[in-house]
């Protein structure tokens, strides 16, 4: 089974891409650790890459998508993918379905796990870590995980730990404005890339509003 996942940040796409790994028994594939390994592993692709971006620069889709094809012929894949992160606009949406038709390997589904943006960005800068293990869920934009109140402050809803904090890059509303105006593009961003695949395979949309564990179900009953 071969998949592509989209779902703007904040909208638990990662959660739901762990789970149907798990479920599914796929690897997921994440555009951000296949340039990682390529440059440490000082590819020809890779240090290609590295070339741009340390000049500051997008790295071509040229460079890009012969770099994702060559992972999903890795021997882990045989039984199928699910690749996270990419395309994120139009024009590679087009080049990833060129390249996978020149390499005979069938889309099966695109996942959309939509989201409106006021509740994706909020549930960005609602995420509170906690101190003693960031692994503990808090938000303050989500009631299943709401932190918990308690003498007139926050605690760690997991442990009662008071030492909860917000990531800085959580709180930089800026740049998740700009990602999510890539995202959100219907004419030429992510969105674009999620209808182009409209035409060419089915695509799986669920509500990234409820619980993960909805939205869980939700996918897995479309799935099977």
């Amino acid at each position: 089974m071969n998949i592509l996942i989209f779902g703007p940040n904040g909208s638990g796409k990662g959660t739901q891409g762990a789970l149907i790994k798990k479920r599914f028994g796929v690897p997921h594939i994440e555009t951000g650790v296949i340039f990682r390994e390529n440059i440490k592993k000082q590819t020809e692709l890779g240090n290609k890459a590295r070339g741009f971006i340390d000049r500051g620069e997008l790295v071509p889709d040229e460079i890009t998508v012969p770099m994702i094809l060559n992972r999903l012929q890795e021997e882990d894949c045989k039984a199928g993918w699910l690749l996270d992160g990419f395309p994120r606009n139009l024009a590679q949406a087009e080049a990833l379905a060129e390249a996978l038709d020149k390499a005979g390997m069938k889309l099966d589904y695109v996942i959309e796990i939509a989201l409106a943006r006021e509740t994706a960005k909020n549930r960005i800068m609602g995420r509170r870590i906690c101190a003693v293990d960031n692994n503990h869920p808090n938000n303050i934009f989500i009631d299943a995980i709401k932190p918990v109140e308690k003498d007139g402050k926050l605690v760690c809803r997991v442990c009662g730990s008071d030492q909860l904090s917000a990531r800085a890059d959580d709180q930089d509303e800026g740049a998740i404005n700009k990602r999510h105006d890539i995202y959100y593009d219907n004419q030429t961003g992510t969105l674009a890339a999620v209808n182009y695949f409209r035409n060419r395979t089915r695509v799986i949309e669920v509500d990234g509003a409820p619980g993960v564990g909805e939205v869980s179900a939700a996918l897995a009953a479309k799935l099977s």
